[in-house]
């Protein structure tokens, strides 16, 4: 076990039982075995459960506040909830006694950031071998030689079966508690065995610092040809992680990404991907991790035979595997790429609306980047049993500790600076809203996709969107061109229209706690209530390479 020499005293641990350090994966997920914490797959994944929490639990994340960063932070009381140094303070003590007291520790001391001039070194400490592995999945185990030197500029300190039961009396939402604290560099996290919240935490602190330094920090996905780089914005379920695992172009990351002068590089060390319906035929690089030694399978179903079977969702739509980036073949191994060419903003639509795929402006990405449209997903969150629409913005307000305009502003400057064409990526529903349309064929989607990313797309006519006032393609290759206007697909262009106004209205009101700020060019780009005005035949027609 490789130790480092900035011991646990630092952090207020002093563990009556033994703790194991820097553990390989092989040598955690062992010992999970041994501990009851899961089982092995038949193929080999270790499989478990997260208990009643499934999901992150939004509204149970606080922040300290602090001198240090009070005035950086967005203080909206639901993204960035304030919690006071006195109540951390009885929770942090709390914490230390529950990992004080078990017989063993494991500590994982990592990177986050493939690009180490704007890379955070953390520390993970869990009492629990499997969450310990799931991190050492996430992020970026540095080299043998620098462990022992290995100073954590933030530290999670993860208690999960610590219940506070007197919540409302320490200002908390529930008995579950994800406290970050930007000044001391901690974070507390009790109460909830969903793993996901062990690497957002140290992505809100990516996303505090790195502004500052000119870098945009996104909850993107990537990947690249070598000499062409697409950066993929959205929440879980628009397809971020699946329609980044191309065979034909490499995967840089599928979560987290920086965006510096010198181009993008990865947060993360491994992939975190929605197993819900997995299959080898639509998805067949990740179906191929979950048959590997080293991944981690969260509320997956085992049938009697051991083997997971994706389509059961018993338990939550919110299965998760986590798996590092060099079970992808076809990735990137420096976790770096080049300034990218192509934005791709997805969303997945309920209400039928947006088309497959449209062309924006500069000042629309801005907007659109800021509004974070799309649907929730089932699962995503606790509580959320079907697709209900929603605003994040910058695609990760969960995890943005600034105000949105920030990276907002960051994104359209790199944007400017690139040259790069924005694309907004439909990945919801067509030919009707949720419950009477369909959702459309990944099939589809990747065709689009491709001819965004290949030029393809470019060189085809286009059209003018109504009410959005977007670009859109009268043909692509592979695709029905019938399906690249919302409009046409409706059994009735009345009730389509009625449900554009609907959404339409929605994003005006919801943009408008973002207006202060905003230039005029951007703030023009907000959709127009009741435009009829050239839809179907009448569209001008837009002949542009």
């Amino acid at each position: 076990m490789q130790h480092s020499n900035y011991g646990l005293e630092n952090h207020g641990l002093e563990p009556s039982g033994d703790v194991r350090w820097n553990l390989q994966q092989f040598e955690l997920l062992n010992l999970a075995i041994e501990r009851g914490e899961g089982t092995l797959s038949r193929h080999g994944a270790f499989v478990t459960e997260t208990g009643d929490r499934t999901g992150r639990s939004a509204k149970d994340k606080f922040t300290v506040v602090e001198p240090g960063t009070e005035d950086l932070i967005w203080w909206d009381g639901t993204v960035n909830r304030p919690f006071t140094q006195e109540r951390f303070d009885v929770i942090r003590q709390r914490v230390l006694d529950v990992l004080n007291a078990k017989e063993t520790l494991f500590v994982q001391d990592l990177l986050c950031g493939a690009d180490t001039t704007y890379g955070l070194k953390c520390r993970v400490v869990t009492h629990t071998a499997w969450h310990n592995a799931f991190a050492r999945n996430m992020f970026i185990a540095p080299s043998t030689g620098d462990l022992a030197t290995h100073v954590p500029e933030y530290t999670v300190l993860h208690a999960p079966l610590l219940r506070l039961e007197d919540w409302q009396d320490l200002g908390l939402n529930s008995e579950v508690a994800v406290l970050f604290h930007p000044g001391e560099k901690l974070v507390l996290i009790c109460g909830t065995r969903y793993a996901g919240e062990i690497k957002k935490s140290i992505f809100s602190a990516m996303n505090l610092q790195l502004p500052g330094e000119g870098v945009l920090p996104m909850h993107c996905s990537a990947n690249t040809t070598g000499n062409n780089t697409a950066v993929f914005f959205g929440l879980s379920g628009t397809g971020k992680t699946t329609l980044s695992a191309d065979p034909h172009r490499a995967l840089v990351g599928d979560d987290e990404h920086g965006w510096s002068d010198d181009g993008v590089f990865n947060f993360e060390g491994g992939c975190y991907a929605k197993m819900i319906r997995l299959s080898a035929e639509a998805e067949p690089e990740i179906f191929a991790t979950s048959r590997r030694f080293g991944t981690v399978l969260e509320n997956v179903i085992l049938d009697a035979n051991g083997v997971p079977d994706f389509d059961d969702g018993r338990l939550t739509e919110n299965t998760r595997g986590s798996y590092p980036l060099e079970f992808i073949e076809n990735r990137e191994p420096s976790g770096r790429a080049g300034v990218p060419q192509n934005v791709v903003f997805l969303t997945c639509d309920a209400f039928g609306v947006l088309p497959p795929v449209s062309r924006l402006t500069a000042d629309q990405a801005a907007y659109h980047f800021i509004s974070g449209y799309t649907a929730k997903v089932a699962g995503t969150e606790i509580g959320v049993k079907e697709p209900q629409p929603a605003f994040s913005a910058c695609f990760g307000a969960p995890f943005m500790p600034r105000h949105p305009s920030v990276y907002a502003d960051l994104l359209a400057k790199k944007i400017e600076e690139s040259g790069a064409q924005v694309w907004l990526l439909n990945t919801g529903w067509i030919r009707g809203a949720y419950g009477d349309g369909e959702r459309i064929s990944i099939k589809w989607t990747r065709r689009l996709l491709n001819a965004c990313l290949d030029g393809t797309l470019n060189a085809q006519s286009f059209q003018r969107f109504e009410r959005f006032d977007f670009e859109i393609p009268t043909a692509c290759p592979g695709v029905p061109s019938q399906i690249l206007h919302p409009r046409k697909t409706w059994d009735s262009g009345a009730a389509y229209d009625a449900q554009a106004d609907r959404l339409a209205q929605m994003f005006i009101e919801n943009f408008a706690s973002f207006a202060e700020g905003c230039s005029e060019a951007v703030l023009s780009a907000e959709p127009a209530v009741g435009d009829r005005g050239s839809t179907g035949l009448e569209q001008a027609q837009l002949a542009i390479n």
